[in-house]
């Protein structure tokens, strides 16, 4: 269950009134600070918990590669997703953590801005991105990587206000 009011149809903003596709408008939208945190986990294989620990992935440190290509995820999400705004992002991070009992491994990606349009499609890309990186360091030791639960856990600012995912 999250906080989001119920409506009774929901509106598609992304296409206009004879149904074609089209970027938003967001010209007279006020600009405001606005967060978006998003997460998503990756099972892998015990002794993929271990390489990756250890350091001694072939291609090098994957936590440390995937950190970065998120972040370079986070900031050209514009380039991947045809309808998104490119945003001038103030901030980005992104945290992993190490389930080794469970052998997942969660990234957090946090992104923020000051401007007319929310920042959760660049944490979402994050998070994906990252996760990517993982799969595609430690493929060759683990081809059964599944990655699973990404969503935006939060976001702050807007006129729709604050948001958070209760689920």
């Amino acid at each position: 269950m999250n906080t989001d009011q119920k409506k009774e149809k929901p509106e598609l903003t992304h296409f206009d009134a004879a149904g074609q596709a089209h970027m938003v408008d967001i010209g007279d939208k006020a600009d405001t600070h606005r967060v978006a945190v998003a997460q998503g986990c990756i099972r892998v294989q015990a002794a993929t918990v271990a390489l990756i620990q250890s350091g001694s992935a072939k291609k090098g440190d994957v936590l440390g590669v995937a950190r970065i290509a998120a972040l370079m995820g986070a900031k050209r999400t514009a380039d991947l997703i045809p309808l998104c705004h490119p945003l001038a992002l103030t901030r980005s991070a992104v945290d992993f953590e190490i389930d080794t009992a469970r052998s997942v491994i969660t990234c957090t990606a946090t992104v923020e801005t000051f401007g007319k349009t929310g920042v959760e499609m660049e944490a979402l890309t994050a998070v994906q991105i990252g996760l990517l990186t993982i799969y595609d360091m430690c493929k060759a030791a683990d081809r059964g990587m599944v990655m699973t639960d990404v969503r935006v856990l939060e976001k702050r600012g807007g006129k729709s206000g604050d948001w958070q995912n209760l689920e």
